[in-house]
Order: structure tokens, then sequence, then C-alpha cells
């Protein structure tokens, strides 16, 4: 018997291993032979199953807790199960209508922030969400202002509503007419581009320029290079003190690395960034995240994004012993309405 997926379980195996964890993600505790025979639904015997049992051990999916005769799933056993023997079904219609309320309207940060409440609040366990990057968006309009001595304020208005101010330290002073030149010029010309794209075409163009433009593309370059630098990558989370009741997570050391690895966000981030390009829900189970603070845990996200562009990735953190056949369609169906509430304008 093996778990390679290219050989699959007989059918047998299959409904017991499925019955085995369905109860130990229920229970908690270890599951025996018996609780298998009374739910499995197998007109087998007691010894048929204890010898199942052992196979599915000897392949890795099963491991005997000292203290027990039942048997509890390893994070290899966990991985046949979602990839081949769970049944999930989509939200009911009275929770779709649930997320569409709560994530119906308001800014950028707004959403994200309620989506990553919402994900937590339905599954009980953390929601992550990562916020988009800005040089992803297109900007909509800017304005430079005149502050004191070589500094510029630069109010940024992206295709998505979001209106952010940059303070930019110049290498001269700029006169208020020459501020608003430059801003007509950006507007004009690149209005409705991503800010990863402007830089490009400022440099490409000044290669080209002739004098009389070389000035205006000069001080346009000077100031866009810091106004429309790319912000920092960063994530929301939400729900993490509801770890703190969970059965699996009782041990308090194991806790506070958890509680550290969300704090520096930077490993939980790069590890949702792994997930951007992939369509669809992702499952990471144990160590498979890379992180050792996250062994024991599962991280389940989908992308959320617009018009076919991926804008960032939402996901819930929580215990391996997880009803996934509940979480994975909540994470689904928010990235989805997340997606369409955000709703960026060409």
């Amino acid at each position: 018997m093996s778990s390679d997926p290219r050989h699959p379980l007989d059918p047998r195996a299959r409904q017991l291993l499925r019955t085995l964890i369905a109860r130990h993600i229920q229970d908690g505790g270890p599951v025996g032979s018996q609780t298998l025979a009374r739910h499995a639904g197998l007109d087998v015997s007691a010894a048929t199953i204890r010898n199942i049992l052992s196979d599915l051990e000897e392949a890795g999916l099963l491991a005997s807790p000292h203290t027990s005769a039942g048997r509890v799933p390893t994070a290899q056993g966990y991985r046949v199960f979602v990839d081949s023997l769970l049944q999930v079904k989509p939200l009911r219609a009275q929770e779709m209508e649930r997320l569409r309320g709560e994530l119906g309207g308001g800014g950028q940060q707004s959403l994200l922030g309620s989506a990553s409440e919402l994900v937590s609040a339905m599954t009980h366990f953390v929601g992550v969400v990562s916020v988009p990057r800005r040089e992803q968006l297109a900007f909509r309009h800017i304005d430079f202002v005149p502050l004191d001595g070589q500094r510029v304020m630069a109010i940024i208005v992206f295709a998505d509503h979001e209106v952010q101010n940059r303070i930019i330290q110049t290498r001269r002073s700029f006169e208020s007419s020459e501020l608003e030149r430059v801003a007509n010029y950006l507007n004009q010309q690149f209005a409705g581009r991503p800010l990863g794209d402007i830089r490009a075409a400022l440099v490409e163009e000044l290669r080209h320029a002739r004098d009389e433009m070389e000035a205006l593309l000069s001080q346009t370059m000077e100031l866009a290079e810091q106004a429309l630098v790319p912000g920092d990558d960063d994530m929301l989370l939400a729900g993490q003190n509801r770890l703190i009741g969970v059965q699996d997570l009782s041990d308090l050391d194991r806790l506070r690395e958890l509680f550290d690895a969300f704090a520096r966000k930077r490993e939980i981030l790069q590890l949702l960034e792994r997930t951007i390009r992939a369509p669809g829900v992702r499952i990471f189970i144990g160590e498979e995240t890379g992180l050792a603070p996250l062994e024991g845990m599962s991280l389940v996200t989908a992308p959320y994004g617009v018009g076919g562009r991926t804008l960032g990735v939402l996901g819930v953190i929580g215990p391996t012993r997880m009803a996934y056949e509940r979480v994975i369609p909540v994470v689904q169906a928010t990235a989805s309405v997340l997606g369409a509430a955000l709703h960026p304008e060409p």
C-alpha cells in the first residue's frame, strides 16, 4: 500500500482513512478500530480493520501515540485526505450574502481588514491577507505641494480610490509652477498606468528627448522616482488570540514562537507570495510551509484580484487538525467576494 497518489489506496482503505481523519478532527483524540467499525460503514471484521490500519501506518499516513491503542493522522495522511478524500461543499447562500454585505464597499485598507476579520470569525482561526503591491495598481491623479526648504508632498490618487501622501526630499527647491507642470505631464501621459511601468517609460523618453523637453523630463524623473516608488509589502492579520484556546496548541513555547512569527510578518508574507501565481486554493500542511513555527499548523490560501489580475492572497492559519471542508470554501468564497468588492476602475 502506498500514499503515492499515482498508486491510490483501495476503496476500503480510503473509506477508513477518511472516517478516521473526520473523527479525529471532530473529537481531537486517537481513533480506535472499534470506533471505525461503528462509523466507517464497512461490512468487515475488526481484525480486517486493524490490518488495514497497520498498512496505513506503515505507509506513513497514520501514527500510534504511545498512550493509546488508537491512531492519529500524520501530515502525510492529511495531505492524502485533502488531495483526494475530502468532499467540499460551497458556502450556503446565507453565508455568501453575509460576505457580500460585509465586503460591500469602503476603501481598500478597510476592505482588506474586514476580509481578514471575516475569515477569522467564520473559521475560528487566524485570518491573513496580503496587501496589494502599489506598483501593480494604476494611479488616477497626482499633485505636488511645496513644503518648507527642499521638501515636496506628493498626493497620489490610485485607481482603487486609495489616496496616499508621500513626503519627498528634493535636491533643490521647486517653484509651485514647476511642480504644477510636472504633475500635469504625469497626469496627461501616465494616468491609468501601473506605477511599475512609469519609471521605465520616463527613462526611455529622457533618452530620446530634445533640449526643450529635457528640463521637464529631468524634473519629472527626480520627483517621480520618489513619489511613485512602490510601498513596502505588508499583510493584515486577524484573530491570533483565537489560537490560545485551541486544544492542539496548549504548549506555551509553541504559541510564543507562533506569535513571534505573526509579529515579524515577513516569513508568512513570503509564504503567501509563493501562492500568488497559483490559481485556486492552495494548502500547506505542517512542515510543507518551510517555517518552523508553523509545524503542526496548516495554511489555506486563495488569490484575490480583478479582471484576471491577481492583487494579493487571502488565507487562514490554524492547527493541522482543522475542518478543511469548512475552511476551504470560506477562504475560496471570501477571496472571490473581496476581489469583486475592490473592483479598481481602469
